[in-house]
């Protein structure tokens, strides 16, 4: 076993009994101004390096100190889960899944930090405060459990050089959602008309894995006009014929490729990075997903300057689609031994100046949300084409949160893969789309009776 220390980080993907064995004691007779937090590792290092110095800038700054463990996201989504089951928290956890935080809140199992996000709420882009606004079912009534501390809404990357080499031009890929789409098959052909046998069009998730493939299908639900599966006050609507049509089409839209052969075959097995390793192969020529594609491979500037970046095409009315938008940050769970050091801390991190220097030192991969102190600085939208794209997608154009801020139940409907399910019983087990989201609506619509939630 690793000889963990304070500052300890925990590299390397390992199971739920390797993380169980690592996760270091709670210190119970710590100092009261010491606080215990784990953070999530970036995905690249200058994200770990930049959080160190927020670290280092606030011990400074007030005295306290911070126990921290940098710890990889899919280990972390399992120690967190350990840790609210046993009681025995750290003071500070960041967010690492979309599932965490509603249904934590729902069991009120985490401290109501309305108190840190209250005082700076008109700075906030609202999808984010919506993103963490979540409900409690002892309380009856929402609050802010988690303190927004990074937003991204969902780019398309697109590598140029496959473009071109295809014979086409940037110039060339449409504006409206299905023709956009479409673009990208005929380019597949052309590729492997010159011999790429393994290129493919799509990088899409089509996988019941991980967190990346309920985005997609919120993503292509939305640009179908299917946007009020659920809504602000926690309620489903498989009812609305507006919205199951939105749904079959957006189904119909990610299996017919991967029936075409325009999707790698082995996606129905895929994990949340197994995308970004087949876009860095130049497997696929497109792919929708978060900013980490790039970051992954900026110190390469040939490879990072033929990927193009862009945000949300039209509608097929030629109106703007709305983009999910994942809305990040940390929370104070129920046992926490030193909360007023864990709100302190928060505080200080989440004043714009300083949240906004940690997220320019990772280089951009989430935006801080805040638009207001983003458009003041030339980081985000003047000095790179991608972080431009990035940041009008995140903080300018129309975004909404991901269901599960809404009610719970979509976070079980989502931790069981549903939807996902209903792409594979299309791809592999012979269902039509409106079968298998009939199938799909008829489950989320008995989890969700779970969950019932009486505050607007």
């Amino acid at each position: 076993m690793a000889n963990l220390t304070r500052r300890s980080v925990l590299r390397g993907s390992v199971g739920l009994a390797t993380a169980g064995a690592l996760a270091r004691p709670h210190l119970a007779n710590a100092a009261a101004t010491t606080a215990e937090l784990w953070w999530v590792q970036g995905f690249a290092q200058e994200e770990d390096i930049a959080f160190k110095k927020l670290l280092a800038d606030y011990e400074k700054a007030s005295g306290n100190s911070i126990d921290y463990s940098i710890i990889p996201f899919a280990p972390m989504r399992q120690k967190a889960i350990s840790a609210i089951t046993s009681g025995v928290v750290p003071d500070i956890l960041e967010l690492a899944d979309f599932q965490f935080l509603p249904l934590n809140a729902w069991a009120d199992k985490l401290v109501d930090v309305s108190d840190i996000v209250e005082p700076i709420k008109s700075q906030y882009i609202d999808t984010a405060l919506r993103g963490t606004y979540t409900y409690n079912n002892v309380t009856k009534r929402r609050a802010y459990y988690a303190v927004p501390m990074k937003c991204s809404a969902v780019p398309f990357n697109i590598w140029q050089s496959l473009i071109e080499k295809a014979g086409y031009k940037l110039e060339d890929i449409p504006n409206t959602w299905d023709a956009f789409l479409d673009f990208f098959m005929p380019v597949q052909d052309k590729l492997r008309a010159q011999g790429m046998r393994n290129i493919y069009a799509y990088g899409y998730q089509l996988t019941a894995n991980g967190v990346d493939p309920a985005i997609l299908f919120q993503g292509f639900l939305m640009a179908y006009g299917g946007k009020n599966l659920v809504t602000p006050d926690g309620k489903l609507h498989t009812d609305d014929p507006q919205v199951r049509e939105a749904a079959i089409k957006a189904i119909t839209k990610l299996t017919t490729p991967f029936k075409k052969g325009y999707v790698p075959p082995g996606v129905v097995n895929w994990n949340d990075a197994d995308d970004n390793n087949a876009f860095h192969a130049k497997l696929v020529v497109m792919d929708f997903d978060g900013f980490s594609t790039e970051v992954a491979v900026y110190k390469n500037k040939a490879l990072y300057d033929d990927i193009v970046t862009r945000g949300m095409p039209l509608g097929n009315d030629g109106q703007k689609i709305p983009s999910p938008m994942a809305s990040f940050g940390a929370l104070i769970p129920k046992g926490a031994k030193n909360v007023d050091v864990a709100k302190e801390f928060l505080k200080y991190a989440v004043q714009p100046k300083v949240l906004n220097e940690y997220l320019k030192g990772g280089l951009g991969r989430w935006v801080v949300p805040m638009p207001e102190i983003a458009k003041s600085d030339p980081f985000w939208f003047k000095e790179d084409p991608h972080r431009t794209a990035f940041a009008t997608e995140t903080l300018i154009d129309p975004t909404v949160p991901l269901y599960e801020a809404f009610n719970p139940a979509m976070a079980e409907v989502n931790a069981e893969h549903v939807f996902s399910i209903a792409m594979l019983d299309v791809m592999n087990n012979g269902m039509t789309p409106e079968q298998a989201i009939d199938k799909a609506f008829k489950r989320a619509e008995t989890i969700f009776a779970k969950y019932p939630i009486t505050q607007t």
